[in-house]
């Protein structure tokens, strides 16, 4: 079962993103899953398996330019992750469809996501998901 996730569900919305991103506590990532789903620019799905939340995926709209697409909003998959147990059973294909499926409320007509390099099992998630590899691209950055 999958559904789309309130602000009382952010602390388990918190809970897998840390262990998707790292780099922050659950506790800052809750407040950040508060606040965005306080707008009406993203969205949280959380799926469930016999009743116990086995993984989420983030989506939201992006205005800005979306590498290789045409159109303005774009559906953007920001973050998707299901706990091992649960992986490579289709779970995370359902959480992308509603994704998608939110997108296309909004009037997208576009969805789009990144993945690093070096993070191969994404890229075949992405490819196994319809999606076509638009670029590939090096970030740079320097202290000033």
């Amino acid at each position: 079962m999958i559904r789309q996730a309130k602000a009382e569900d952010a602390t388990t919305l918190a809970g897998f993103a840390v262990k998707l991103w790292g780099g922050h506590s659950v506790e800052e990532m809750a407040h950040q899953f508060e606040d965005l789903l306080s707008g009406d620019d993203a969205a949280c799905f959380l799926q469930y398996v016999d009743g116990k939340a086995a993984g989420f995926a983030q989506c939201q709209l992006r205005n800005d330019y979306v590498e290789g697409t045409d159109s303005s909003p774009v559906g953007y998959l920001e973050g998707i992750f299901m706990e091992e147990p649960y992986r490579r059973r289709g779970y995370a294909k359902e959480l992308l469809r509603a994704c998608e499926a939110w997108a296309k409320e909004k009037h997208c007509t576009e969805f789009a996501s990144d993945c690093e390099l070096q993070n191969e099992e994404s890229l075949r998630f992405h490819l196994a998901a319809g999606f076509e590899e638009a670029n590939r691209i090096i970030c740079f950055r320097k202290d000033i």
